[in-house]
């Protein structure tokens, strides 16, 4: 498990310092540097893959900044990019020298790594123990094309976190037998039951099929249970939107193993806050049950969703244990154009220790011009 990651002029980054654990949540305003967080754990992961460490690219599949003109810190006093990621197992320091702004491709200058040990970190994982889904994924789709790549990666995502292999790793690990701890009961415990019991949580009795056209693709369809039996099968396109928009989440979580890594961005997309409220209670009990999760929320009921099972935890040990959860608030700082973070913790019974300005109280701002006071 990753436990603190160091980022130092990379985009507005000019020196970050994040505490990690099993649930990381990054929250703030629009363009504050949380997508940047992720993008930097995914350029190293492909980093290894590609080239073993001796290159940064900075326009891969799933993350394409650009040049490094791009990517650089605007003052920053060297043309050098720098990470560490503190693992339960090493630290691993990189340090990536620009010499040609112009280029995609940036040289290592020096490294203190591992790599054998490098190999068994979930973030470099090179099957599904690390998935990226982001906020541009796919919504609902007339067929999903058959990708032979997902029999080698085992990715749900192919480009830039869109999800589009969703379904068809959806069919082909619909076996899977999905953890204990996140498991909803009078399901049995196969992948394909426990996403059909956690979309549920987002509308009731729904059921998620997946039909398989031969060679060629795959459809998704939902079925609905009434007093008088079961609907018609419905295509994506005529069904609520956030069934589809959370469908590549539940299944990320619901086939991950635990240790495995999993980056995402606004979980939140299109739900109800009653589904959104429930997709925290995924993310919580799949983050306690040792499955590492960086979310990227927009949304207070993402954030009360997993206060709330916080609190939870401490009376019915089920939920998440708040010790285990990292919240942090981005801002950008105007004088230096960079990123500051700022931790809050969370205390006993669910609450926060502080609430800094811009914290999810717009609600408040506003109540105050209904209520006038």
């Amino acid at each position: 498990m990753i436990r603190k990651l160091k980022i130092e002029n990379f985009k507005s980054h000019r020196y970050t310092d994040l505490e990690l654990s099993n649930l990381t949540i990054l929250c703030g305003a629009n363009s504050s540097g949380k997508s940047s967080i992720i993008q930097a754990m995914l350029l190293l992961r492909e980093s290894f893959h590609k080239y073993e460490f001796n290159y940064l690219d900075l326009k891969t599949d799933s993350v394409n900044i650009g040049t490094a003109k791009e990517a650089l810190y605007q003052f920053s006093e060297k043309d050098e990019f720098a990470f560490q990621i503190n693992t339960d197992n090493q630290d691993l320091k990189f340090n990536f020298t620009i010499k040609d702004s112009t280029k995609t491709v940036i040289p290592k200058s020096s490294h203190e790594i591992d790599f054998e040990l490098a190999k068994k970190e979930s973030l470099f994982s090179k099957g599904k123990d690390c998935q990226f889904i982001s906020a541009s994924r796919l919504g609902p789709q007339i067929s999903y094309p058959k990708n032979d790549k997902l029999d080698i990666n085992n990715q749900i995502s192919d480009k830039e976190g869109k999800a589009e292999n969703a379904v068809q790793f959806l069919h082909k690990e619909e076996k899977y037998k999905v953890i204990s701890e996140i498991c909803l009961p009078e399901h049995d415990t196969y992948l394909s039951s426990q996403v059909t019991a956690w979309e549920r949580k987002i509308s009731s009795g729904v059921n998620v099929i997946v039909k398989d056209n031969g060679t060629l693709d795959y459809e998704l369809k939902y079925q609905f249970n009434t007093d008088k039996g079961r609907t018609y099968e419905f295509n994506a396109f005529n069904v609520g939107f956030g069934l589809t928009y959370a469908l590549p989440i539940i299944v990320a979580i619901l086939s991950a193993s635990k240790d495995a890594i999993l980056l995402i961005e606004n979980p939140e997309a299109h739900l109800h806050p009653k589904g959104q409220a429930n997709l925290a209670k995924l993310i919580a009990l799949a983050a306690q049950a040792g499955i590492q999760i960086v979310i990227e929320t927009h949304s207070d009921h993402i954030i009360n969703g997993i206060l709330v099972q916080c609190k939870e935890f401490e009376s019915k040990k089920i939920g998440i244990d708040r010790n285990k959860v990292k919240l942090y608030y981005f801002k950008e700082i105007d004088e230096h154009y960079s990123s500051e973070c700022e931790k809050i913790e969370i205390q006993e019974g669910g609450k926060i220790d502080k609430q800094p300005k811009g914290f999810f109280d717009q609600i408040q701002n506003d109540l105050k011009i209904i209520m006038g006071f």
